[in-house]
């Protein structure tokens, strides 16, 4: 563990399911050639009725390895925290706590990047909720980016759109992928074979992003936001009957009364 005298630069990213990852690849190689250490961690276990976590783990362990992240970069918290795929906003304050300690433990964290508050998966927004008060409160706000992966905003019936940022969210700053590497990423994709009915709803998507796009983007992070709903009409997790607004409002207020 690093000590105080040491201070390496660190660049911390901020999972709630093990294949969130894929909304960052690009930006994780960027972190790694910029000299910075880099360390991912996923605050769900991942866990399903039929994939344990495990299996999960050594998915998100083998792309993460293939991009040059070690597995001594890699921190299962959701797994030890006891949080379960789905669970996140129940554990609001868990997270918090570790986080906190996870910043005091690495006191070079300069950046700290998390999914986009979207409405795409309650998870996601709970996360971002928990990522944006903490680092504020440690005077990391100027440190922190989010990325988008999906929402369903202007999108009819269980349709949605992929790696989409939200205008509401601010500007965007972009960087262009090569195009080896948006072919290396489609590889990573197909790298995650217990979620594979998810990827078959998502690669199309991803497929038609590295095609005609091809772009890296992050957006910084507004506690104000957080009052906000994320996206006039519907939110995916509401379409899809996994969550509502009234509930995420409501785990919201107990987390920051």
């Amino acid at each position: 563990m690093p000590t105080d005298h040491q201070k390496p630069s660190t660049a911390l990213f901020l999972f709630a399911h093990q294949d969130d990852e894929f909304g960052v690849f690009q930006q994780i190689l960027n972190e790694r050639l910029a000299g910075r250490q880099v360390l991912c961690a996923y605050l769900t276990d991942g866990a399903s009725a039929t994939v344990p976590a495990s299996t999960r783990n050594e998915e998100s362990l083998r792309v993460l390895g293939s991009l040059g992240i070690p597995p001594d970069g890699v921190i299962f918290a959701g797994e030890f925290l006891g949080i379960g795929d789905a669970k996140l906003p129940y554990h609001m304050l868990s997270v918090a706590n570790w986080l906190q300690d996870t910043l005091l433990a690495y006191p070079g964290i300069d950046a700290i990047y998390f999914p986009a508050w979207e409405g795409g998966h309650h998870d996601h927004d709970a996360l971002h909720a928990v990522a944006a008060h903490v680092s504020h409160q440690n005077g990391l706000g100027g440190s922190l980016r989010q990325f988008s992966l999906y929402n369903g905003k202007n999108c009819p019936g269980p349709f949605f759109s992929v790696l989409k940022p939200l205008p509401a969210n601010g500007p965007s700053t972009k960087s262009v992928i090569s195009m080896r590497n948006r072919l290396r990423f489609l590889r990573y994709c197909l790298a995650y074979p217990s979620q594979r009915v998810t990827w078959i709803g998502l690669l199309p998507f991803v497929l038609t992003h590295y095609l005609f796009k091809g772009l890296q983007e992050l957006q910084a992070v507004s506690l104000q936001r957080l009052d906000e709903r994320p996206h006039a009409g519907p939110l995916y997790y509401e379409k899809r009957k996994f969550f509502t607004w009234e509930q995420m409002q409501a785990e919201l207020a107990r987390f920051r009364p």
